[in-house]
Parts: structure tokens; sequence; C-alpha cells
């Protein structure tokens, strides 16, 4: 048997305490039932909490039990690998040889557009994009290839900005898919296209795309290094005519490096950028979807609230969602995205039934994201562990439908 003095309860505890939020023992103890005092000396090591209290200490830090009871702290459940592997090996040059001439560049467009549409709108977006991507990869690089052999430079600036626009598509969904490595390549390549075809704004909208798969990761240098890209792309960007089009991506870099401050927990700096640089940005050009960036006000209305919930303050986070209006996107995803921050702002709050009725609303706008998301994840498999008898069935069906138990 374990003896449970020694178990580091009250270290992990100030740990994620501070790592989820950094939200006042204060706050912490009165969401969990106990004494400001009380928690104190948790933390300190002198007091060793019932499994009740540690349940409720666990639910509010928006942790597994176990990761309060284990030696080193858990890391962040990674996405699941759901990448097809038609889709690696495309990238990865073992697709099947194209023999003859390439698809022409209209056609091509066309294709990568209707992708893209797919993407940000289909339920089954991943389904989709597994079937349609391996094809499409393979025709782009064909023809890229093809382009750089002939001697029309029209032609070639056109192929190459498709391959721009088809790699920020790809890094969307490798991320998605739990392949940050493949994710990092397609930026990369992106980014490449763009410079090759001398199109300054895909160069900022790659850009873009490279600061998402940095903010992706868990390592707090990775994400400060997605705002150095973003502020050194905006930069750049300065130097090409002022566009709407312009300015809408300038925007979304803006929101990256938001992003970046408020998961380094730099609230009050995440909160000034968010007012001073992308919210007059997204009040000039309006909504939209530039470069598939879904930039505009309501875009950076959302990226007000998740900022508050990630700083813990779940009531200012669902008081600025309170005026959203997230239908109003052309953008699944995005829509999916706030709807999951908003139901986390529940579970800040314990408010079980309401975290319950967001998922299965989620479960209805992208079945297929709930899937793939762990904070999803997380919430639903936490549910289980403390929801009323009376909600108890539904979070074990909707955990089923899953795959999750």
């Amino acid at each position: 048997m374990v003896n449970p003095a020694r178990l580091p309860v009250g270290r992990q505890v100030k740990h994620y305490r501070q790592k989820n939020g950094n939200r006042s023992v204060a706050v912490i103890a009165g969401l969990s039932g106990i004494t400001e005092r009380y928690l104190q000396l948790i933390e300190a090591g002198r007091k060793i909490p019932s499994a009740d209290v540690l349940s409720r200490i666990a639910a509010e830090l928006g942790v597994p039990i176990g990761a309060l009871l284990s030696e080193q702290p858990v890391d962040e459940a990674p996405v699941p690998l759901t990448a097809a592997p038609a889709v690696a090996r495309e990238l990865m040059g073992h697709g099947v040889p194209r023999c003859a001439g390439p698809v022409s560049t209209t056609q091509l467009r066309e294709r990568v557009e209707q992708a893209w549409r797919s993407w940000q709108s289909s339920k089954d977006r991943f389904t989709k994009a597994a079937d349609n991507l391996p094809e499409l990869i393979g025709d782009v690089e064909h023809a890229v290839r093809a382009c750089r052999r002939g001697n029309d430079p029209a032609a070639r600036r056109e192929v190459l900005c498709v391959a721009a626009d088809l790699y920020g598509l790809l890094r969307s969904y490798c991320r998605r898919t739990g392949r940050l490595d493949l994710s990092l390549m397609v930026a990369d390549r992106a980014i490449r296209a763009a410079e090759e075809a001398d199109d300054p704004v895909r160069v900022a909208a790659a850009q873009w795309n490279l600061g998402h798969v940095l903010l992706s990761h868990s390592d707090p240098a990775a994400v400060e290094e997605a705002k150095e890209v973003a502020l050194l792309a905006i930069e750049q960007l300065r130097h090409a005519p002022e566009t709407a089009e312009t300015k809408a991506v300038e925007g979304a870099l803006e929101l990256v490096a938001v992003v970046s401050e408020a998961r380094r927990r730099n609230w009050w700096e995440a909160r000034r950028r968010l007012e001073q640089g992308a919210a007059p940005l997204a009040r000039s050009v309006g909504e939209g979807n530039v470069h598939w960036t879904v930039f505009g006000p309501t875009n950076v209305d959302m990226h007000a609230m998740s900022i508050e919930m990630l700083a813990g303050e779940a009531s200012e986070g669902m008081r600025v969602a309170d005026q959203i209006d997230s239908s109003r996107l052309p953008s699944r995803e995005r829509q999916f995205t706030f709807g999951l921050e908003l139901a986390r702002c529940y579970d800040l709050r314990r408010e079980d039934a309401a975290v319950l009725v967001h998922l299965l609303s989620l479960e209805d706008i992208a079945p297929e994201d709930l899937a793939r998301s762990p904070l999803a994840r997380d919430m639903i498999l936490d549910l289980q562990t403390r929801i009323r008898p009376t909600f108890r069935r539904q979070v074990t069906d909707l955990a089923e439908r899953l795959q999750l138990i």
C-alpha cells in the first residue's frame, strides 16, 4: 500500500492551480467547497484531502484525479493520431506516380477551394478530407513540378499560389489529426511556395499557418516563437500596399500573438493586444474569410472569451460569450472551438448540466472534431465521475459514441 502522507498531492495541486489559469487559493478553495486555510495546508503538504475533496479540487483544476496523485506533472492529452495514411504517403512522396500531363491550373484551383469549403463547413470534414486530399496533393505537386520545367512565369506563379493554399489546408488537417511533424512540414512548404510565387499576402498567410503549428506545442518556447513569427510577418506585410486583404491577414496574425500571450499566462498583454491590435483591424475590414483565416469582429470577440477561459475567469468568459453569434461564421471548426471553450467555462464553474448540454450540441455541430478533442474527452470523462445520476446515462452514452469507454 502507498502511504498517503508520502503522496505529492499538495505540490501537484499548487502546480496545476498555477498552470491552469494561475487562479488564487481563495478562488479554488471556494469553488471546491473548502476553506482557503484548508487548501493552503493541503498545498503545504500538512493536510491530506479526502477522496471527495480531492475529486472536487481536481474538477476545479480541470485535471484527472490521477494527475494530483502522480510524482510528476501529467502532460496534456495528445491529439489522437488519426491522419489518413494515404495523405501522409503523398506528402512524403510515396504516392501513385503521375504519368499523364498535369491537371489544368483552373481545375486545381476549383478543387482546392472546394476542399477548403468542405474542411470549414462539413460535419464529416475529416472523412471527406481523407478521401479527397491524397489525389489532390499528388495532382498539385505534379503540376508544380511540370511548371518549373516550363517557361511561362504567369502559369508557374498561379500553380505555386494554388500549392500554397493547399498546404495551408493540409497544415490544419495534419495538426487536427495529431501529426504535428507533417503540419510543420506543410507549413514550411506553404511559405516556400508563396515566396517563390512572389505573393506577399500569401507569404503572410503561410506565416499565420506556421504560427498555429507552433501554438499547438506544449513547449513554452514554441508558443513564444509563434508570437515572434506573427510579429515579423506583420512587419513584412506592411511593406505591401495596404488593402482590405492585407489588413485582414494582419489581423489574423495579431490573433496568433494574442493566443501566444494568453497561453503563456500574460493575460493583460493578451487583452491589450486584442483591443489595440486585432479589434481595430476587425472593425475596419468587417466579417470575412480572407485566405481562410475567418478574421473579423466575431472571431476577435471569440478570442476575448478564450482569454478569459484560459485565465480561469469563467464568469467573465461567459459574459463575453453572451454577446457572440457564432452562426455568422463560415467555419464550423471555429464554431466548434467557441462552443468547446464555452463548455469549459461552465466546467470551471462545475455547472455540469450546462457542460453536458454544450457537449451534446457540439456533437451535432462537429462530431468528428469532438471525438478528436483532448479537452472534450477530459470533460466527458470527468463528468462521468461527478454528474448527478439524472444525467449519468446521457454522459455514458456520449462517451460510448465517442469510443472513450
